[in-house]
């Protein structure tokens, strides 16, 4: 049987499709790029042959988990047609080991041009951190404070044909106290790297890649750290604008969303607001005025994005002063410059 490993697998132009056995739960945690989910065991299962692998032993595992896989060799190899109707495969499991292995062997009996993946999902794992480390991608960075519509002129700029990579879409989170508002649930942290290698892999190499600037975690969303490293070092471009275009945009975002959700987000900025300002934006939002809550609300992220700025390492911003609230003017700005 053929082996392949992560790296070849990846550089193919067009790859067979990567079969990941491991259980749900494994690959909902976070699975690689493009990999369809054909589990050997479901979770219980998997849970159940690893318990014996821990307390009584290795052969007692293996012959729960083969009395288990024999009665599902047909659902596997009917299952793996719908998902490979071509009939190529790669197999991969958490270490290239027994499972991907006897599911590899099975399809391979079935008549499938089966390669099995050396080391596995964490071997994958692997080359994804070596890749987000090394290879030869080139950030520029959209910065300012809350409300200045960064990821609006981030999607314009794709409109006129710039590369860009949208962080908060990837996490499911707009990166504040009100982020999580309108989202599906965050991915883990695990999950959002696989995705952010895979956005970044298609991005050919000579191309600047625009990006907005976040802090390290996005959520619940804890950024990859050779990502990071770049991303505060690379150069930014800062958007100047008027207070007022900014509070108009953030009512135009959030004012929709439920009353209850907003409180509960206020409320969770008690610290850093105060109880005098805290009960403040509350009672404005008691009487829809959103644009008061909203100013309160900016007292303390204007403060927050002026201390973030100051520690991070990037050299001195390029500023633009907006000559109009609206994304597609302000991101024919930002492609003006030099």
């Amino acid at each position: 049987m053929r082996k392949i490993s992560p790296s070849e697998y990846f550089a193919a132009a067009d790859p067979p499709v990567l079969v990941d056995v491991r259980s749900p739960g494994e690959y909902a945690l976070g699975h690689l790029p493009g990999a369809r989910n054909l589990p050997l065991f479901d979770n219980a299962e998997r849970a159940e042959v690893g318990t014996l692998y821990k307390q009584s032993s290795p052969d007692d595992a293996l012959l729960r988990g083969l009395e288990i896989a024999g009665n599902k060799m047909r659902r596997l190899v009917e299952e793996a047609r719908q998902l490979a109707p071509g009939g190529k495969v790669v197999v991969q499991c958490w270490r290239g080991g027994q499972r991907s292995g006897s599911v590899a062997w099975l399809l391979e009996q079935a008549g499938f041009d089966v390669a099995h993946m050396t080391g596995g999902y964490k071997a994958g794992r692997g080359y994804i951190r070596e890749w987000l480390a090394a290879a030869p991608y080139k950030l520029r960075v959209i910065s300012g404070p809350t409300g200045s519509g960064k990821t609006a002129v981030l999607h314009a700029l794709r409109a006129r044909g710039a590369e860009i990579l949208d962080l908060e879409a990837l996490a499911r989170h707009k990166g504040s106290s009100f982020g999580a508002l309108g989202e599906q649930p965050q991915p883990s942290s695990e999950a959002f790297e696989n995705q952010l290698y895979a956005e970044l892999r298609r991005v050919p190499g000579e191309r600047t890649v625009w990006v907005e600037d976040e802090s390290r975690m996005i959520g619940t969303v804890c950024q990859p750290e050779a990502f990071y490293d770049r991303l505060v070092t690379a150069p930014v471009v800062e958007i100047v604008q008027p207070v007022e275009w900014r509070v108009d945009k953030l009512v135009a975002d959030y004012a929709g969303y439920p009353k209850e959700d907003l409180r509960a987000a206020f409320t969770r900025l008690r610290k850093k607001l105060g109880g005098q300002h805290l009960q403040a934006a509350l009672d404005a939002l008691d009487r829809d005025d959103y644009r008061t809550a909203c100013r309160i609300a900016l007292v303390y992220y204007d403060k927050a994005y002026a201390h973030y700025a100051q520690r991070k390492g990037a050299d001195t911003p390029v500023r633009i002063e907006a000559v109009s609230p609206e994304p597609a003017a302000i991101a024919g700005q930002i492609l003006q410059l030099p």
